[in-house]
C-alpha cells in the first residue's frame, strides 16, 4: 500500500513537471512568433488559380459519367487539340508575331471576420501584394467577405484597406454569402458592387455598448472601489464605480457620434441610399436588402467567380501566418469543442421535432 502511495505521489509530481516544461515552451514560442510577426511576419503569401479549380472540377465529373468507349474517343481527340495548339504555337513564334494579349486577372481575397477583426492583418498584406501588381484598366478584386461585426476601430481599419484598392482606381466586387453586418457592412459598402446570396445577411448600421455595473453589489458588501481620473470625460462610464447621470449621457454622446460618423462612411460610398431608413441598426437578408439598395445583385460567390472565370484569370490570393505549436492545440481543441456543442444541439432538435 506504501508503495502504491509512493507510486502515485511520483506519478503526480512528473505529470506536474511535463505541464509546466509545455507552458513554459508554450510562452517562449508565443514570445518568438510575436517578435518574428512585429518584424516583418512570419507567413507566405499563397496565390491558387481557380480557373484550374473549377476546370478539374468539371473533368472529374465528366470523366465519371463517359464509359471506356468514350474515353478513349475524349483522349484522343484531347491530344490532337494539344499537338495542333503547341504547333500553331511553334508557327506563331517563328513568324515573329507578337504574344497574344494577356487576359483580365480578377484577384479573389478573403475575409472571415471575429468580433476584432482578426483577418486584418492578413488582408493588409494580401492587398499590399495585389496593389504591386494589379493593371487598374483591366483587373479587378473581389472580396469573400463574412462579417457580423464587432470593434469600430478595427472595422475601421479593416475597411480602410478595402479604401486602398478604390483609391488605386481598381474595380472591387464585395460577396457575401451568410453575413456581412454591423462592421462587416461598413467593409462591404466600399466595394462598387455588392453581391449577395438570397439569404444574406446584411445591414445592422448602427452602434451598440454594453457593460455590467456591480457597484451595488459591492456596497451591499462594504466594499469602496474608486475611480481618480485627470481629465472631466477620462472615464464616463464604470464597470466597479457609481455612475452618475452626467457620466451616462457623455457615453451615449459619443456612442451617437460614432454612429453618425458610420453613417457618414457608408453615405459616402453608396449615395443611393436611403439612410433615414436603413441607418437603423435594422438587418434585411439578400432579397430584402436588394430592395433597399444594400446591395446590388442576388449571386452567390460561386456563381459570380465561375462566370468570371469565362472572361479573366481568377486568382485566389493570401497571406497565411505559420501557427505555433500551442495555436495549433488550441484550435484543434476549439474545433472538436464546437463539434460536440453542435452535435448535442442537434441531437437535441432532433429529439424535439420527433
Amino acid at each position: 500500500m506504501e508503495f502504491l502511495t509512493e507510486f502515485g505521489l511520483f506519478i503526480a509530481k512528473t505529470v506536474t513537471l511535463v505541464v509546466a516544461l509545455i507552458v513554459v515552451i508554450s510562452v517562449i514560442m508565443s514570445a518568438a512568433q510575436k517578435e518574428k510577426d512585429d518584424h516583418g511576419g512570419d507567413g507566405e503569401l499563397r496565390v491558387r488559380k481557380l480557373n484550374e479549380k473549377y476546370r478539374k472540377l468539371k473533368d472529374a465529373l465528366q470523366e465519371k459519367l463517359r464509359s471506356d468507349a468514350e474515353h478513349k474517343i475524349f483522349e484522343k481527340a484531347r491530344k490532337k487539340a494539344e499537338k495542333a495548339k503547341a504547333k500553331a504555337a511553334k508557327a506563331k513564334r517563328k513568324a515573329g508575331d507578337a504574344e497574344e494579349e494577356a487576359k483580365p486577372k480578377v484577384y479573389v481575397l478573403d475575409f472571415d471576420g471575429d468580433i476584432k477583426a482578426s483577418d486584418t492583418d492578413s488582408l493588409r498584406r494580401s492587398i499590399t501584394a495585389v496593389l504591386s501588381v494589379a493593371e487598374p484598366q483591366t483587373d479587378e478584386v473581389v472580396i469573400r467577405l463574412e462579417s457580423g461585426g464587432g470593434l469600430v476601430h478595427s472595422y475601421g481599419l479593416a475597411a480602410a484597406q478595402l479604401d486602398r484598392i478604390r483609391a488605386k482606381g481598381i474595380k472591387l466586387t464585395a460577396c457575401v454569402d451568410k453575413v456581412a453586418a454591423s462592421g462587416g457592412y461598413m467593409m462591404a459598402c466600399v466595394a462598387d458592387r455588392i453581391v449577395a446570396s438570397p439569404f444574406a445577411i446584411l445591414g445592422s448600421i448602427g452602434v451598440v455598448a454594453q457593460l455590467p455595473n456591480f457597484h451595488r453589489f459591492l456596497k451591499k458588501n462594504d466594499v469602496d472601489f474608486e475611480v481618480l481620473t485627470a481629465g472631466e470625460h477620462k472615464r464616463t462610464m464604470t464597470i466597479f464605480g457609481e455612475n452618475t447621470e452626467k457620466g451616462r449621457a457623455k457615453f451615449l454622446e459619443d456612442l451617437e457620434d460614432t454612429h453618425v460618423l458610420f453613417k457618414e462612411y457608408v453615405g459616402e460610398r453608396r449615395p443611393g441610399l436611403d439612410m433615414a431608413a436603413v441607418a437603423n441598426g435594422d438587418i434585411w437578408f439578400g432579397r430584402r436588402a436588394l430592395e433597399v439598395n444594400l446591395i446590388d445583385e442576388i449571386k452567390t460567390s460561386d456563381e459570380f467567380l465561375i462566370e468570371a472565370c469565362d472572361r479573366a484569370d481568377v486568382i485566389s490570393v493570401s497571406y497565411q501566418r505559420k501557427r505555433t505549436l500551442p495555436e495549433k492545440l488550441g484550435l484543434a481543441t476549439s474545433a472538436a469543442l464546437e463539434h460536440t456543442v453542435w452535435r448535442v444541439l442537434s441531437a437535441f432538435r432532433n429529439q424535439k421535432i420527433q
